[in-house]
């Protein structure tokens, strides 16, 4: 769709709640100075039985739901939600936008979570098997829905448009992003809020992924675990986190003199159609949604100034990831080339579906403020990863156009392109 016949997209408001801070602000400062939020994991939340290898994560500690959420309110949402919730509420504080005004049936909400409400199930199993069937709460079905956390948000703002959820694995955020932006370019919406949110640091979640063997077990150094494009990375941190979006019409957004923090110009989405965990070993599917993310934004390649990587810290996925940018960018992409990439995920660790929602918070300031976070612990990057990584420090550089990508389990892949926004 042409940019001529379509709305333009543009970001007002934004919130988030992560291992680096209980706001958006304070997310994105530990972001830019490359402070660690991953720490040794509250062990009271797991059964004391031996054989953890993996005791690192990075939770989201010191919040309170109660700063949103009377404790009776409270206590009838999994963490997911809270988390969700919490981060949307200052999204639509940060945007000065009153929902209570315009037409409800024009405001919406697309979220993306991978796993939801797993606390909830966890909890339930645990009753059921050491009590009776009885004993399970009663809210426990509206609790671990995975699509809970966009139901509540839509209670509470009174959204009566568009609303779904996506649960794609770590790509859940990116394809929920693209959609809310794509049901405000067709005019479906004036306003969406979107994002993503996910509570997984819980025993059967890291369990599980420890014994695929998917998880960094530098438990003695837990900032130094998550280290994407280093040569000695062995496997991603998991972490807990959400980050909410107000997009909103331009036309909208400066009706109302709204600040406009960036725009929303292009995204899209594929599958590697090959295996049910690993990344094709070139990147194909990568590759197809950062072709098909610049196409729709009606941009070339070398227009892009900043990628967001997934760049997990794992070692097929790092070198996918990898592979596909070079083919894709070319000469660009080698050191020196005028394109550059990072990995947040170095400091907040891996929030699986709430990961695009996350890191579109580096996009955004990196547009906005001229400046590029950086992948820490990238002591020795592989040798194969000849590109324009940014190690240890942030790089004040312009950057135009921002690329974010986050791919998940199932071969689901998501580009999505952010613009400083110049009016």
């Amino acid at each position: 769709m042409s940019k001529h016949t379509h709305h333009r997209v543009v970001i007002t408001g934004y919130g988030a709640l992560t291992a680096l801070g209980h706001s958006a602000p304070a997310t994105w400062e530990a972001m830019r100075e490359g402070r660690s939020g991953i720490q040794s994991t509250d062990l009271d939340k797991f059964q004391q039985h031996e054989g953890w290898t993996v005791l690192i994560s990075g939770q989201v500690r010191g919040w309170d739901p109660k700063s949103i959420l009377e404790h009776r309110e409270a206590r009838r949402l999994d963490r997911c939600a809270l988390l969700g919730l919490g981060a949307a509420q200052e999204a639509v504080t940060h945007s000065g936008w009153d929902s209570t005004t315009g037409d409800p049936t024009r405001h919406g909400c697309v979220l993306g979570s991978g796993i939801g409400g797993i606390t909830a199930t966890e909890d339930a199993v645990v009753v059921m098997h050491s009590k009776n069937p009885t004993r399970i709460s009663p809210f426990t079905v509206p609790k671990l829905m995975v699509n809970s956390s966009a139901g509540n948000i839509c209670i509470r703002f009174n959204l009566q448009g568009p609303a779904t959820t996506h649960a794609t694995a770590c790509a859940s955020s990116g394809h929920a992003i693209g959609d809310a932006m794509n049901y405000i370019r067709s005019g479906k919406a004036d306003v969406m809020i979107a994002g993503g949110t996910e509570a997984a640091v819980t025993p059967l979640c890291i369990g599980a992924f420890m014994v695929m063997k998917a998880l960094s077990t530098r438990n003695d150094e837990p900032t130094k675990a998550s280290r994407p494009f280093d040569r000695d990375r062995d496997g991603f941190v998991l972490s807990e986190g959400a980050s909410m979006y107000v997009l909103e019409s331009l036309e909208h957004a400066q009706a109302r003199g709204a600040t406009i923090y960036a725009e929303l110009v292009g995204a899209a989405n594929s599958c590697d159609a090959g295996h049910i965990t690993a990344p094709h070993p070139e990147g194909r599917g990568a590759l197809n949604a950062m072709k098909w993310a610049i196409e729709d934004a009606e941009i070339n390649p070398e227009e892009i100034d900043y990628i967001n990587a997934h760049g997990t810290s794992t070692p097929l996925g790092d070198k996918a990831e990898v592979c596909a940018v070079k083919t894709l960018f070319g000469d660009r992409a080698k050191i020196g080339g005028g394109l550059v990439m990072s990995s947040t995920k170095s400091v907040h660790g891996h929030c699986l579906g709430a990961s695009g929602a996350v890191e579109l918070i580096a996009c955004i300031h990196a547009c906005r403020d001229s400046v590029v976070p950086p992948t820490i612990n990238l002591e020795n990057p592989d040798e194969e990863f000849n590109i324009g990584l940014v190690p240890h420090v942030a790089r004040e550089m312009p950057v135009k156009y921002a690329m974010n990508n986050t791919f998940g389990f199932g071969g689901l892949n998501v580009s999505f392109i952010t613009a400083r926004f110049d009016g």
